[in-house]
This record gives C-alpha cells, sequence and structure tokens, in this order.
C-alpha cells in the first residue's frame, strides 16, 4: 500500500495555486518568494492586458529580482512541492530523534524512591531534608 502524500501547508498551497494561475515557473516561483511577494496580491500585478505600460507577471518578477539581489536567478531552485516534502522528513526525523532521546531516558532513570528513602535528600541534593513538618492550629509551637 502507497504511503499517503500529506497535503502542504496553506501557504504553501497559495503558492502552488497562484504558480498555475499565473503560469509562473518553479524558478520565478522561488524569487517571488525570496522578494517577499503575496501570492493572493499577484493578479494586481498581472493585469498587463488591461494596462499595457506594465511587464508581464513573469518578466516583473525576474527584473525585481536582478534588481534586488544582482542575479538574474537564484542558484538552487526547488519547486514547491519538493520543499514541502523535504520539509515533512525533517520533521519526522526531528519527531523519531525525540522520540528516541525520551525513550533512552526512561531506560536510564533509577526506580523511584530508591536514594530518597536510603539518603532522604532528593537525587540532586538540592532540595535538604527539614524533617517531619508537625502541624500547627494556631496555638503555641513546642520548642
Amino acid at each position: 500500500m502507497a504511503k499517503k502524500t500529506k497535503k502542504p501547508n496553506q501557504k504553501m498551497q497559495a503558492w502552488i495555486e497562484a504558480r498555475k494561475r499565473h503560469d509562473l515557473s518553479h524558478a520565478q516561483v522561488h524569487m517571488a518568494r525570496e522578494l517577499g511577494m503575496n501570492p493572493a496580491k499577484l493578479g494586481k500585478i498581472d493585469n498587463h492586458k488591461q494596462e499595457p505600460w506594465k511587464l508581464p507577471l513573469p518578466q516583473f518578477i525576474e527584473e525585481l529580482y536582478s534588481k534586488r539581489f544582482g542575479k538574474t536567478s537564484p542558484e538552487a531552485v526547488l519547486s514547491i512541492e519538493e520543499r514541502c516534502r523535504r520539509e515533512a522528513a525533517k520533521k519526522e526525523e526531528r519527531h523519531i530523534a525525540r522520540q528516541r532521546a525520551v525513550d533512552s531516558a526512561t531506560t536510564r532513570e533509577a526506580p523511584r524512591g530508591s536514594r530518597e528513602q536510603v539518603t532522604g535528600k532528593s537525587p540532586s541534593g538540592l532540595i535538604e531534608d527539614v524533617g517531619p513538618r508537625r502541624a500547627t492550629f494556631g496555638g503555641p509551637q513546642p520548642q
């Protein structure tokens, strides 16, 4: 049985939809994300047919990227789907490592009460034994 792939989170899903809606390449989506663009607002920029002085959206993104970063494209271009897969794999590795740490900590832990019963001190030695406590009900305390 094939492993079910998890759907990308809402932010990534918005970029996937914007890429399809505005016919952008993976590199152009990567550039737009680095520029801090909002995928929901790309439609305002991509109306070069109604406003002929505007560049088409893909060329506009590339021009802004070259102005800001001084290069024509990013070094490593990842698709949104590949980025989501890598993040999910990294999250799964962290989860497994955390689970192993918890399991190893529980196996190393001494049985409860073993040292406390013998010495009367806490295992860390930070809490001192103050002896038995007497209940006082407002009257004079015995000395």
